[in-house]
C-alpha cells in the first residue's frame, strides 16, 4: 500500500468523482418539451417527451421526433366535382401535428421517423385531398360556398381515423378559396344581389320621403323657432336698452359724486400741504436757529480748551520754572546755612580748648556769612518775581491771540438778531473778545496766586531797594 498524505487522496477521489459526472454528462441527452427522443438497443424502444436520459454507449441509440404543429395547403391540382355536376376548384389550410401519447409518438415514429419533412407533409397532403374529392361530392355548390365551417368540421370527422392510424391529430381545417370557370358561383349570388339592391333602392326611396318630411317638420319648426326667437330677441334687445340707459345714469351719478368727492379731498390735500409746509418752513427755521446755537456752543467750547491751553502752557512754562527757582535757591541757602553752622560748631568744638576768642571769631563770621547768603536769597527771589511779572507782560499779546485763533478756523459765521441792538452783529462778537481779554489779569492772579497790584509794587520796589548797612559799621 502506498502512504500518501490524506490531500493526495482527497485530491484523487475528487478528481475520479469530476470525471465519473463528466462521463455521465457526455452520455446524457435532453429532450423538450417540443419534441419526443426514441431510444432504442437493448430492450425495448423508449420514449422520452420534455425529460433526458442515459444513452448507454455502443448498446444504445436515440432520434429525436418533432412533435411541432405542422401547417400546410391542401389544395388538388384537378377540380372537383359537387354532387350538381359542377367542378369547383378549391384550395383550404390543414394544421396537423402527433398526438402526444407514447403509443401515437410510436406509430409517427414508425411511418415518418425516416422521412424528411417535405415526404411528410406529401404522404398527410394525399391523404387529406382524398377525403376532400369524397366531401365535395357530397354537397353543392351553395353549401360549400355559405358553409365552410361544415366543410371543416366534415373534412376533421371523416379523415380523423386515417390520420390517427400514422399517429396524428388534424387540429383545423379551413377552407380558403372556393372558384369555377363557368362562373356558376359568380351567377349564384345574382338574385341575391338584384333583391339586395331593389331592397336598397326601396329602403333609398323610403329614406328620401321620410327625409323631406322631416326637413319639412324641420323647416316648420325652424320657422317657429325664428319667429320666437325673433320677438325673445326684440325683447332682450328692449330691456338690454333699458338696463343700459339706467346703467349709464348710474354712472354718470357716480361720476358726478366721484368727481365732488375728489375735488373735496383734492381741496383738503392742497390746504393739508400748504400747513404742512409752513409747518416744514417753522420747523427748518428751528433747525437753523438750533445748528447756530450748536455752532455758538461749539465755538465756546473751542474758545474755552484754547483757554485752558494757555493757562496749562503758561504755567508750565512760566510759573513753574519761576517757582523751581526760588525754591531751588532757598534749598541752597538753607544747606549753605546749614553746612556754615555744622562747621562753625565742629570748629567750635574742636578748638574749644584754644579759648573762647577763637570760637566768637569764627561763629561771627559764619553768622556774617549766613546774613551775606539771606541777602543773596532775597536778591534772586526779587530777581525771580521780577523775571515772572516780565514773562507775563510780554506773553499777555500772545494769551490774547491764542483767544483770537478759534476765529481763524471757522469758515462762515450766522448772525442770529434778537432784536437788541446793544449785542447785534459784530459787535457782539468784538465784545466777546474784549470780554475775554479783560480775564486775563484775573488769570495771571490765578496762576501765580499774587495781585497784578502786588506785582506791580513789587515792579517799583525793586530799584529802590539796596543793600541798607548794619548798625555800627561804617563805609
Amino acid at each position: 500500500m502506498f502512504d500518501f498524505p490524506l490531500w493526495v487522496w482527497l485530491g484523487l477521489i475528487t478528481v475520479s468523482l469530476l470525471f465519473v459526472l463528466a462521463r455521465i454528462a457526455a452520455l446524457y441527452r435532453k429532450a423538450g418539451p417540443n419534441e419526443a427522443l426514441l431510444v432504442y438497443g437493448i430492450g425495448k424502444p423508449r420514449i422520452v417527451n420534455g425529460g433526458g436520459t442515459i444513452i448507454l454507449p455502443v448498446v444504445q441509440t436515440y432520434k429525436t421526433l418533432s412533435l411541432e404543429l405542422m401547417s400546410f395547403d391542401v389544395a388538388p391540382s384537378k377540380a372537383l366535382y359537387t354532387n350538381q355536376g359542377v367542378a369547383v376548384m378549391v384550395e383550404a389550410v390543414a394544421q396537423i401535428k402527433v398526438r402526444s401519447d407514447p403509443q401515437s409518438i410510436l406509430t409517427a415514429a414508425e411511418q415518418f421517423l425516416t422521412k424528411p419533412q417535405d415526404q411528410r407533409e406529401d404522404l398527410i397532403r394525399l391523404v387529406m385531398e382524398g377525403h376532400l374529392r369524397g366531401i365535395i361530392g357530397q354537397l353543392t355548390v351553395e353549401q360549400i360556398v355559405k358553409e365552410p365551417e361544415m366543410v371543416g368540421d366534415r373534412m376533421r370527422s371523416t379523415c380523423a381515423e386515417d390520420i390517427s392510424k400514422m399517429g396524428l391529430e388534424v387540429i383545423s381545417f379551413t377552407i380558403k378559396e372556393v372558384r369555377d370557370e363557368n362562373e356558376y358561383i359568380a351567377n349564384m349570388g345574382r338574385p341575391d344581389v338584384a333583391r339586395i339592391k331593389r331592397d336598397a333602392d326601396v329602403a333609398t326611396a323610403e329614406a328620401e320621403r321620410d327625409t323631406a318630411i322631416r326637413r319639412a317638420q324641420a323647416m316648420r319648426e325652424a320657422a317657429v323657432a325664428k319667429a320666437q326667437a325673433d320677438q325673445e330677441r326684440v325683447a332682450a334687445e328692449t330691456a338690454s336698452l333699458a338696463k343700459q340707459a339706467e346703467a349709464q345714469r348710474d354712472l354718470e351719478v357716480k361720476k358726478a359724486q366721484y368727481l365732488e368727492a375728489t375735488k373735496r379731498q383734492q381741496a383738503q390735500a392742497d390746504k393739508a400741504y400748504d400747513i404742512q409746509t409752513n409747518i416744514m418752513q417753522q420747523q427748518v427755521i428751528a433747525e437753523q436757529v438750533k445748528v447756530q446755537q450748536v455752532e455758538k456752543e461749539q465755538q465756546v467750547k473751542v474758545q474755552d480748551a484754547e483757554i485752558l491751553r494757555v493757562e496749562r502752557e503758561l504755567i508750565a512754562t512760566v510759573l513753574k520754572q519761576a517757582e523751581f527757582q526760588r525754591q531751588r535757591i532757598e534749598t541752597l541757602a538753607a544747606a549753605e546755612r546749614q553746612r556754615l553752622t555744622q562747621e562753625a560748631e565742629g570748629r567750635a568744638a574742636a578748638t574749644r580748648v584754644t579759648g573762647e576768642a577763637e570760637a566768637e571769631i569764627i561763629f561771627k563770621k559764619g553768622e556774617a556769612e549766613a546774613k551775606a547768603m539771606n541777602m543773596k536769597a532775597a536778591a534772586y527771589q526779587e530777581y525771580n518775581q521780577a523775571a515772572v511779572i516780565d514773562k507775563l507782560f510780554t506773553s499777555l499779546p500772545e494769551i490774547v491771540a491764542a483767544l483770537a485763533t478759534p476765529l481763524n478756523n471757522v469758515d462762515k459765521i450766522t448772525i442770529v438778531s434778537t432784536g437788541n441792538a446793544e449785542n447785534a452783529g459784530m459787535s457782539k462778537i468784538t465784545g466777546d473778545i474784549t470780554t475775554m481779554a479783560a480775564q486775563v489779569p484775573a488769570l495771571v492772579e490765578t496762576l501765580s496766586g499774587m495781585k497784578m497790584s502786588d506785582l506791580l509794587a513789587n515792579i517799583r520796589g525793586i530799584g529802590d531797594r539796596s543793600p541798607r548797612p548794619e548798625a555800627g559799621t561804617k563805609d
